[in-house]
């Protein structure tokens, strides 16, 4: 037979699918999920049991841990001395488990990670109330299994004479499953099991109001009612775990914040680094100094804070970027009858409450084993002390002693049991006094077997037992709750004040896309007149914005979409500097451009924000629906195909709306005809266009001021808003410009570019194709009549043509650079 006719063939799937199958098997039920009787994994289990079996117990000193750890390897868990360890010196930290199992002598680390000494130098024994969950463990209560070299046997799982699962809580991942179970109050818990014992039916709001919510060992603050309650019915819930802080006050108005107690899990070097980096980057204002003053006295850390900084605000700010402040995940799955689950609270102490029901019958029935063998022995005894001279003298008559043995069964009726119990009787028990307390014996031992049997042959006695002897563990080692519980998560809002510095300063965007913020100081020094700003050659600033850095910028673009700006968030730069190009500080798309910049201090405000398209089309949103913490492209107004929005502007929805088109058309209606739409709407017509654009929308009221008008080729004209009357929205409109024809006839240009509403002079710049800039005065234009051809208002050369005008302003720096 050759070697390849040795082979059967296989699939790689099959094979890969049956190994893992197996591995996940074992993962899952043998080493990272805890049994759902007694709450343990079986590193644990195993760890508990040989301390208990080599007598390494509280009554006794402590013993080198390494000892343990090659007890444990080497009979029970062949998988390395590390995870053995590792499981160890969890059991021995107070801030992991809310009841240790393990005591610990010597260095087992630290709330700051620090690593426990090599199993070589620490020292341990079973704490007290680790012996509750091996109590009666030799009374056969539960089954063991042959070890992994068939040469002893060990634990299936532990008594647990209380519910560990949920008093220690556990956390582990497997394959295809991970368990989160937090630790609860032990008084709570046992409360609860007996209420459950008393009543199956208790419904999840009863067992609720004894278990209130988790209990970690850190303390801390528990919030979200609802998201325990989930976890209690179905397994999975969420909580927030919040830091316990405290305000303190200092000499010469400073304040500090003090820290007693950290979220569960957390550790506390990292979390006081993370705080001292926030400091150390500035990224909050007002932080002086941060200290770990833990000790002896328990845990301490110390925010200390500059005079007059918002100390509810730093400590928001530090609750929603550190850990102060966590989110907490239960999934509480537990191995139920050799296979995961996934458990509520009920369902927990259902399988807990049977457990100890197996638990407390095979403890009776191996004592009422043990009272019945002793009662018989006494009953054979009291029996020859009344007729002791009759078995003396069988017993002097036998040749041996198996021929007394032998004797006293003939003679007397006596059990082979019976008969050896006489036989090493000693002489001292014949007196009266011990014959009397024999007797005694006797009569108690059958009291007891008759109450053993009482409990076999009733569980409402049954559930006593297990209720009495959880009350005494209750009562021994019950523990005052130490995390607090509030039902409702608190919204945590950091005021902008906490993060920036409220400061006046300049805001900028040039012709070609230029942005910068400049300090007001900065400006000044500069000269402080709006030519010395800093522009590429060519460029020109359109925009000029006077803010505060805790203000925001609405950035609204052609394409019907807009980015929400802190100000803060602009890069700095002096007055004289060119700035940075706009799409390095929000993602402007290339095709697209930025048409509007709307200054908000406060979006709650009943303002209005009103957009008009090329096209004509005009919505109006509430101010409100633009807020966004998004700093990504937001849809701001639905734009038609080969249409683009040429204005957006705040407005308080009491006035009057006039939309001026290329060809000279204008029509002005009220804004309330316009109504408040959704944030993506599309708006409706405000003016009926043919062959035609509009260029301009400008807001009027109270027929005061003048409509200004300019041509492509800087023809200009005022005429009075009287002139324009009130229409219905949708209309063609009035005529506001009337173009010069004819061949001998001089031009006064071909199409509108610009209008303005003056009621103050303004001056206007205006940038044609050639790159030539002009500044000219509204006061300049002659006031006309409405349709009237104008004159010129800018000297344009004959191949040049305006493309873009805007309003200059200067700022006012009275009392604002100090």
């Amino acid at each position: 037979m050759s070697i390849l006719e040795q082979f059967l063939p296989a699939y790689l799937e099959e094979v890969v699918g049956d190994r893992f199958g197996r591995y996940s098997k074992y993962i899952i039920q043998d080493r990272a999920i805890p049994d759902v009787r007694d709450g343990l994994k079986p590193v644990q289990r195993r760890i508990l049991y040989a301390m208990y079996d080599s007598g390494n117990t509280p009554d006794k000193p402590y013993r080198k841990s390494a000892k343990t750890v090659g007890d444990v390897m080497g009979n029970y868990h062949p998988h390395g001395d590390s995870s053995i360890y590792e499981g160890m010196v969890r059991m021995a930290q107070p801030w992991k488990m809310g009841h240790p199992l393990v005591d610990g002598h010597g260095n087992w680390g630290s709330l700051d990670d620090d690593p426990a000494a090599a199993m070589r130098y620490t020292e341990a024994r079973l704490s007290k109330i680790a012996m509750e969950l091996l109590r009666d463990i030799d009374k056969r209560t539960v089954l063991f299994k042959d070890n992994f070299d068939n040469t002893t046997k060990e634990p299936v799982v532990l008594p647990a004479r209380y519910p560990n699962l949920l008093v220690n809580g556990v956390s582990g991942i497997s394959s295809g499953f991970a368990t989160e179970i937090p630790p609860h109050n032990l008084r709570e818990v046992i409360d609860a099991c007996i209420a459950y014992m008393k009543s199956p039916a208790i419904t999840l709001e009863e067992l609720m109001s004894i278990v209130k919510g988790p209990d970690f060992p850190t303390g801390g603050l528990i919030m979200g009612g609802e998201g325990i309650r989930e976890a209690y019915e179905s397994g999975k819930g969420r909580i927030h775990i919040r830091s316990k802080t405290a305000i303190e006050d200092l000499r010469g108005g400073k304040q500090q914040l003090v820290i007693t107690e950290i979220p569960y899990q957390v550790v506390k070097s990292r979390l006081v680094t993370a705080m001292e980096n926030i400091r150390l980057e500035k990224k909050v204002e007002g932080i002086a100094e941060v200290r770990d003053e833990s000790g002896r006295n328990g845990l301490r850390i110390v925010v200390e804070l500059k005079k007059d900084a918002d100390a509810a605000g730093i400590l928001a700010y530090l609750l929603k970027k550190t850990d102060l402040q966590v989110t907490y995940n239960f999934n509480m799955v537990a191995i139920v009858s050799k296979a995961p689950q996934q458990l509520g609270l009920k369902a927990m102490l259902a399988a807990y409450v049977e457990h100890q029901k197996e638990v407390v019958t095979f403890r009776t029935s191996y004592e009422l084993e043990k009272a019945e063998d002793r009662a018989h022995v006494l009953e054979g005894l009291v029996k020859a002390l009344t007729i002791l001279d009759d078995v003396i003298a069988a017993i002097k008559a036998s040749k041996n002693r198996s021929d007394a043995q032998n004797n006293l069964i003939a003679k007397f009726g006596f059990t082979e049991r019976q008969a050896d119990a006489i036989l090493t009787l000693q002489l001292y028990r014949l007196t009266n006094l011990e014959i009397t307390s024999l007797e005694k014996e006797h009569r108690d031992t059958m009291k007891r077997i008759q109450y053993l049997r009482s409990i076999l042959d009733s569980e409402r006695k049954l559930l006593g037992v297990i209720r009495d002897e959880l009350t005494e563990i209750r009562d021994k080692y019950g523990i005052e709750r130490r995390s607090d519980i509030q039902g409702e998560v608190e919204e945590l809002k950091v005021n902008l004040e906490v993060l920036v510095q409220p400061e006046d300063v300049l805001v900028t965007l040039s012709q070609d896309g230029y942005m910068k913020r400049t300090s007001m100081l900065s400006f000044t020094r500069s000269g402080g007149e709006l030519d010395s700003a800093g522009v590429k050659e060519g460029d020109v600033i359109t925009t000029l914005l006077q803010v505060n850095t805790i203000d925001n910028l609405l950035l609204f673009t052609k394409k019907g979409q807009y980015f929400s700006l802190p100000v803060h968030a602009i890069p700095e730069f002096k007055w004289k500097d060119t700035g940075t190009a706009v799409v390095n500080i929000v993602p402007l798309q290339k095709d697209d451009a930025i048409v509007s910049v709307i200054h908000v201090k406060d979006f709650s405000a009943a303002l209005s924000l009103v957009f008009v398209s090329k096209r004509g089309q005009v919505k109006r949103t509430e101010l409100k629906e633009y807020m966004t913490s998004r700093s990504t492209a937001v849809a701001a107004c639905k734009v038609g195909a080969g249409d683009e929005i040429i204005s957006v502007a705040t407005s308080d929805n009491t006035g009057q709306l006039l939309l001026v088109s290329r060809d000279g058309m204008c029509i002005r209606f009220m804004e309330s005809e316009v109504n408040p739409m959704g944030r993506v709407a599309a708006g409706v017509r405000g003016m009926q266009l043919k062959d035609d654009e509009l260029v301009a929308a400008l807001w009027v009221n109270d027929d005061e001021g003048e409509i200004l008008v300019v041509s492509d080729i800087g023809y200009g004209k005022r005429s009075l808003l009287l002139d324009y009357p009130i229409q219905g929205r949708g209309g063609r409109g009035v005529q506001t410009f009337e173009f010069k024809e004819g061949k001998r006839v001089r031009s006064n240009g071909t199409v509108i570019v610009a209008a303005y509403y003056c009621r103050e002079p303004l001056d206007i710049m205006a940038i044609t194709a050639n790159g030539d800039k002009q500044v000219a005065n509204s006061e300049k234009a002659p006031i006309d009549e409405r349709k009237s051809v104008g004159k010129p208002f800018y000297g344009i050369a004959k191949d040049d043509r305006i493309i873009s005008t805007f309003i200059r302003t200067v700022p006012d720096i009275s009392q604002k650079a100090d």
